[in-house]
C-alpha cells in the first residue's frame, strides 16, 4: 500500500513508539455500532420502471460483479447522491 507524507509520518511514529494507541472503551464501541447500524440500514422500499435494455445490462453487469441486482442499483444510486458517480458530459 502506498502512503502520502502525512499518512507515512504517522506510521513511522507509531512504529517507533512516538504515538500510543489506546483501546475504545465498551461505551465508544456501543456509540460506534449504533452510528454503523443506523448508517447502512435500508430502511425505504421503492418501485422503478427501468427500460428492459437497461435492466438486462444491470442483470448483467451484477452477475459479472457477483452482487444481487438490487445491489448494485442501490449503490449506484448512493454513489451519485455522494457525487462519487459522475454524469457523462456531451459535447
Amino acid at each position: 500500500m502506498k502512503y502520502d507524507k502525512e499518512e507515512q509520518s504517522i506510521l513511522d511514529a507509531y512504529e517507533k513508539g512516538k504515538i500510543k494507541v489506546k483501546s475504545p472503551s465498551k461505551k465508544e464501541m456501543h456509540n460506534v455500532k449504533t452510528i454503523a447500524e443506523t448508517t447502512f440500514r435500508k430502511n425505504r422500499r421503492i418501485t422503478i420502471r427501468l427500460y428492459d435494455h437497461d435492466y438486462q445490462g444491470i442483470q448483467k453487469t451484477a452477475m459479472e460483479k457477483g452482487i444481487p441486482y438490487q445491489t448494485l442499483i442501490s449503490g449506484m444510486i448512493h454513489q451519485y447522491i455522494e457525487g462519487d458517480l459522475a454524469e457523462k458530459k456531451t459535447s
